[in-house]
């Protein structure tokens, strides 16, 4: 009845906690982009169906996973991730029952350095992740990817865990990353040319909606430092796309890249 679907590259961190909490379900497919670390072994363990599949981007690798499902319905789960105990009673009581609905949005509770985060517009947090494969299709971004369905949906309450940047230094890694990807988003969308006053409009309404009116303060100093890291990374999404402007219209060459941010760039990581 039930494909839990995962992709995985390097997640020894985290793959084992994600494996345990499925492993009620009917079919485990796990698409690794070559891991060099022990994530292989790690799924092994569980018996989970292993695609192997060379990173191609989030949204192709993830629609590479569905492919691969076989049940009529799938459950969509990053590495990161936690299915507790609330939410697969949810869950198979929605496999055992007639349902009206194709999909289902489910409420993820992130965890920041350790600790539960409940404002700042972190919580709740609805994404469409429990669905029938045949009516289910990939949103093509280069990041913050997502499933869209033919039909009617609804939410569930009970929550899955989202063990999100372990450390500071994780978090810069990753808003280097994603910011990349966010260029191609935003360029796509955006006509006119970056300006001087986005670097300071854009982050300060991003610290002021979050901090104050979604009441980042409330999750203490590490609510603030969410909300100082996300002006940060809009911030920077609007100097990488300034970048990319400015190099187009002169006609100059962006200064050369590690190896690294190339292939984040080109969607190859």
């Amino acid at each position: 009845m039930l494909s839990v679907i995962i992709i995985t590259e390097n997640e020894e961190r985290n793959i084992e906690r994600c494996l345990s909490s499925v492993r009620w379900a009917d079919e485990i497919v796990v698409v690794d982009a070559f891991s060099e670390d022990r994530t292989l072994e790690i799924c092994r363990r569980s018996n989970a169906k292993i695609v192997q599949n060379a990173w191609c981007g989030y949204a192709a690798q993830k629609q590479f996973a569905l492919d691969h499902a076989t049940c009529p319905w799938v459950l969509s789960l990053d590495a990161d991730e936690e299915v507790t105990d609330e939410l697969r009673i949810a869950i198979q009581n929605i496999l055992a029952s007639q349902t009206p609905y194709v999909g289902y949005e489910i409420n993820r509770q992130s965890f920041f350095l350790g600790q539960r985060i409940r404002h700042g517009g972190w919580f709740p947090d609805y994404q469409l992740r429990l669905f029938r494969r045949e009516k289910t299709k990939i949103i093509q971004r280069p990041v913050h990817e997502g499933f869209s369905v033919e039909g009617r949906i609804s939410r569930l309450e009970s929550v899955v865990h989202h063990y999100t940047y372990r450390s500071i230094q994780h978090y810069l890694y990753k808003m280097n990353e994603y910011t990349s990807l966010e260029v191609m988003n935003k360029l796509s969308r955006k006509k006119r040319q970056v300006r001087w006053y986005d670097f300071i409009t854009h982050p300060l309404a991003v610290f002021v909606r979050m901090f104050i009116l979604l009441h980042g303060y409330r999750d203490g100093f590490r609510g603030f430092l969410l909300t100082f890291y996300s002006s940060l990374y809009n911030l920077l999404i609007y100097a990488k796309c300034w970048e990319f402007q400015h190099a187009q219209k002169h006609g100059a060459k962006l200064p050369p890249v590690s190896t690294e941010e190339l292939h984040v760039l080109q969607g190859i990581r």
